[in-house]
């Protein structure tokens, strides 16, 4: 994350948060009237707390956590759910509405509004999934290797939640072997100690006889 004291310094190669969002806010609208930015990972990559910070450096764009709309028994099976209560509204112009999972209660809440605004940010693990992207403007990917990931995030959550993470990285790794976002990430996030490096992603760099290989990161990386 970026310092207290220092929250747009660029990284070494001149990016800031800033510089982003003034490219995201440039960008012509992907759903309805919306520009509709895709921040996807690995469970424990930072994808939060980078949407959190570019939602600021957007004057407050809305962020839906997909954490709201998957429940333990439709851990990525919620593209459904997703469409009817967002997508679809966004693409009319009119505000959306999710109804937030407590992972704690195992319950959905009250209905939570999401306005179609200029820039809206969607985060979370599927955040890229194949029927999603048509919708998007641009998907970032947090580059971070899945099993540093996972190991950030088990420490993030505790003992508590050891069971729930083993069945979570099985799930993980068959949903992105089946349906792979980084391939098709515009842009990849990196956490500096500076704040974040942004890079061209494989759909941004790919050729047009080059193909889509299914692997969600190169192998240096793994």
């Amino acid at each position: 994350m970026f310092p207290e004291n220092r929250p747009h310094r660029p990284t070494s190669g001149g990016t800031t948060i800033r510089d982003l969002a003034a490219l995201l806010r440039g960008l012509p609208p992907s759903l309805g009237p919306v520009r509709l930015i895709g921040v996807d990972g690995h469970a424990g990559s930072g994808k939060s707390t980078f949407a959190g910070r570019l939602a600021a450096a957007l004057g407050g764009a809305p962020v839906l956590h997909l954490d709201d709309i998957a429940s333990h028994e439709q851990l990525f099976d919620w593209t459904d759910r997703l469409m009817a209560q967002v997508i679809q509204p966004l693409a009319r112009g009119e505000s959306a509405s999710c109804t937030p999972y407590d992972w704690r209660a195992r319950d959905f809440g009250a209905p939570r509004p999401l306005p179609a605004a200029p820039v809206v940010l969607v985060e979370g693990v599927g955040a890229g999934r194949r029927a999603l992207r048509p919708h998007l403007a641009r998907l970032l990917w947090m580059e971070l290797p899945r099993e540093e990931s996972w190991t950030r995030g088990r420490l993030r959550d505790g003992a508590e939640q050891r069971e729930f993470w083993d069945g979570w990285v099985e799930a993980e790794r068959a949903h992105f072997a089946a349906d792979p976002s980084r391939p098709h990430a515009d842009l990849l996030v990196r956490q500096t100690p500076e704040g974040y490096e942004v890079l061209p992603g494989p759909e941004a760099t790919r050729g047009p006889d080059q193909g889509v290989t299914q692997s969600d990161g190169p192998s240096a990386l793994w």
